[in-house]
């Protein structure tokens, strides 16, 4: 073989090399993509975010940043994406709080849960579960409605006024009567710590925050809200087939772009989203945080978003609840 055809492998390789560097320099050169989580660090929904970021990002080959902006039930957070600038880079990991029920529970709400938002994934849902303290004489859903006969009532926490805990808390006081008083928190753990203080009678809470003390001898769970049972709580019966009609209530998550975002670029978020979500490893971690999955189509999101705003909206409206 002569010089010159000795030289051509050679040189093949270091352009393929060349070209495999650029395109890795490239992908790291791409600006990050902001995912505004409008809860603080370590809820739920942050955990949920993070686990969301870390996944899209890898499939994207594009860093996905957490960015926590804490205030108004998520309305500061979620309306600060609504007016991003709609160029792909600015994402919120939005709730059944914020695309759902605060649209109802807030009187000047600063944007539009389904005109200014584009749905990229809908990420999962979690039925809550109904506690109490381990020790507390209220053992089964029949003796906590005996309990609200009382004329004292029995008192139940969540993390604030127009929560889902509330609204939940209210709607079972519909179901079955009696007397229940809400006793709202600033969050959700201290109104945990009080049930399982017996400072309050129960409470409905996420999975993830109350399966803990549960397994500790904390807490005792005497239902879930959701239609079906939690598969991360499969030996707790739901309301529902413990009598109380039609008690379908969860919390949702889905990931949204400012509506402006252009075609393409949703079309890319969409599938590294979807792609991410596929993975065996993230759906586990979010099984871990309670979160089931739940497959919608991009044009099924958007009639999802609608219905849920209704029928929550209802629920407020019986409830009372109302911030300013």
């Amino acid at each position: 073989m002569s010089p010159a055809n000795m030289r051509r492998p050679f040189l093949g390789a270091l352009v393929a090399g060349a070209l495999a560097l650029s395109g890795i320099t490239h992908a790291q050169d791409r600006p990050p993509i902001r995912m505004v989580v409008p809860f603080g660090a370590g809820t739920t929904t942050d955990t949920v975010g993070r686990v969301v970021a870390e996944a899209l990002g890898k499939n994207l080959q594009q860093p996905v940043i957490v960015d926590n902006r804490a205030g108004a039930g998520g309305s500061t957070g979620t309306d600060l994406v609504a007016k991003a600038a709609p160029d792909g880079r600015t994402l919120v990991m939005g709730t059944v709080g914020t695309h759902a029920i605060n649209a109802a529970l807030y009187s000047k709400l600063p944007y539009d849960p389904v005109r200014d938002f584009a749905p990229i994934a809908f990420i999962g849902y979690t039925p809550t579960l109904l506690v109490v303290a381990a020790d507390s004489p209220i053992k089964s859903l029949k003796d906590l409605a005996q309990a609200a006969t009382k004329p004292a009532g029995i008192t139940f926490a969540s993390a604030g006024n127009g929560t889902s805990g509330h609204l939940a808390g209210e709607l079972l006081a519909q179901r079955l009567g009696g007397k229940m008083i809400h006793v709202p928190y600033k969050e959700g753990a201290v109104a945990l710590t009080s049930v399982m203080g017996s400072q309050v009678d129960f409470m409905f809470y996420h999975p993830a925050a109350v399966l803990p003390q549960i397994k500790a001898g904390k807490l005792r769970a005497l239902g879930a809200s959701g239609a079906v049972r939690s598969a991360a709580a499969s030996d707790v019966p739901t309301l529902m087939e413990q009598g109380v009609a039609d008690f379908d209530l969860v919390a949702w998550f889905m990931l949204y772009a400012p509506a402006a975002t252009p075609p393409v670029m949703l079309a890319q978020l969409r599938a590294g989203a979807s792609a991410a979500l596929a993975q065996p490893e993230v759906v586990a971690r979010l099984r871990d945080q309670g979160i089931e999955s739940r497959l919608l189509r991009t044009d099924e999101m958007q009639p999802f978003n609608k219905t849920e705003l209704g029928k929550w909206a209802e629920l407020v409206k019986r409830s009372g609840a109302q911030v300013d």
